[in-house]
């Protein structure tokens, strides 16, 4: 993988393909985190006098319909607190003239106000590519998906090459494909089983133990039991024995219900063999507490993407709190990624004590399952084709 350090990017014009599709209330950025690790990449541009253009996305707007509330001027204002250092403009309309001089800054509109974005139009992603001379991908959290500031514009441009935040994810995600230290465990958590099938088999076969939680270890508890009104996949029931047999999986043997979906129904701790019609599951057990942290405890790399039980109710937060809290004092390599996930990551204060945070949702299960996403694959083939 052709990094930004490896080609000459001095007085070049540059695009930086960013994720800054961040949480923003009231204008207000809750989470930085995607944005500070960009900025690394940006120095970098910087020190070397490139004229620089950072693209990003942010929420799912109407393409060609401009909505204040996806404007990405909340981050033109942080990043300006950020790089003070530097000129920094911002730019409305990606056909009007961007007048910067070497070392400075613009940042663009949201992409996805641009029409032709998600679909990867031709002609969108050359109107991006006659704006530089070389593309730099940065964007982790994105380079799962086939758009024209993601994967389209690299077909047109004469460079191409990846970012600092990108290739320190891949080089990470492969500390656990490769060459793991051993055990190895996975805890996946979850609403459906359906969305992480390929996920389970993947870390299935990797894995020393997996430790399933959520509506996912709910279908698992339904092979062989009642789960009464909890959340499952009863069309996976006969894919989820399959995997049983065939994966060393720990499913929880006991769980905290209620009968009613809220945080205020009555919590019973009871065996899974136990389930009632009107109960639902919510969390994890005490029993099934004890015994995952003893698995934690004893392993050398951790794989963590989902909460284990309700994690929104205080009540029924107690299973994910411990599963968070047993990775944090572990001494083993652990790496998290997913929404949920660093939401309880940031809620517990935890974030020094995980090893590594991946910026990426979507683009981190993906690159778990194929070891590779879209853009990778599509530098490399045009890197041999050069």
């Amino acid at each position: 993988m052709k990094k930004i350090t490896d080609i000459n990017i001095y007085k070049k014009k540059i695009i930086i393909r960013n994720d800054f599709n961040v949480s923003i209330i009231k204008n207000k950025i809750i989470s930085s985190e995607r944005i500070d690790r960009s900025i690394p990449t940006i120095e970098y541009a910087i020190k070397n006098q490139a004229k620089i253009i950072l693209m990003s996305h942010f929420g799912r707007p109407n393409e060609g319909k401009f909505e204040k509330k996806y404007s990405l001027l909340p981050i033109f204002k942080y990043l300006k607190k950020k790089i003070q250092h530097t000129k920094i403009i911002f730019k409305n309309n990606i056909n009007d003239p961007i007048k910067i001089k070497y070392g400075e800054i613009c940042l663009l509109e949201n992409v996805r106000f641009n029409i032709g974005e998600t679909s990867n139009s031709k002609t969108l992603s050359k109107k991006y590519a006659t704006l530089c001379d070389i593309f730099v991908m940065d964007a982790f959290g994105s380079a799962h998906r086939m758009h024209s500031s993601t994967y389209g514009i690299a077909k047109y441009v004469k460079k191409c090459c990846f970012g600092k935040l990108l290739i320190s994810e891949v080089n990470s995600i492969n500390k656990i494909l490769k060459n793991p230290n051993r055990p190895l465990v996975s805890v996946i958590g979850g609403s459906k089983i359906s969305t992480k099938f390929d996920l389970l088999k993947t870390l299935g076969k990797i894995s020393d133990k997996v430790i399933l939680g959520g509506g996912i270890a709910n279908t698992f508890i339904a092979i062989n039991h009642n789960v009464g009104k909890s959340l499952h996949e009863k069309k996976f029931i006969k894919e989820a024995k399959k995997l049983l047999k065939k994966f060393n999986f720990f499913i929880p043997i006991d769980s905290r219900v209620g009968k009613s979906f809220s945080n205020e129904t009555n919590v019973i701790n009871k065996s899974v063999s136990n389930i009632k019609n009107d109960e639902e599951i919510m969390d994890i057990g005490i029993e099934s507490e004890k015994k995952i942290s003893y698995i934690l405890k004893k392993a050398k790399t951790i794989v963590w993407n989902g909460p284990v039980g309700v994690f929104e109710f205080s009540n029924f937060r107690k299973g994910t709190e411990l599963v968070a809290k047993s990775i944090s004092k572990s001494n083993a390599f652990s790496i998290a990624g997913g929404g949920d996930t660093l939401a309880i990551i940031d809620i517990l204060k935890i974030k020094k004590n995980i090893s590594y945070i991946s910026t990426g949702g979507g683009a981190f299960l993906k690159f778990l399952v194929n070891g590779t996403l879209p853009i990778i694959n599509l530098i490399k083939k045009l890197k041999k084709k050069k």
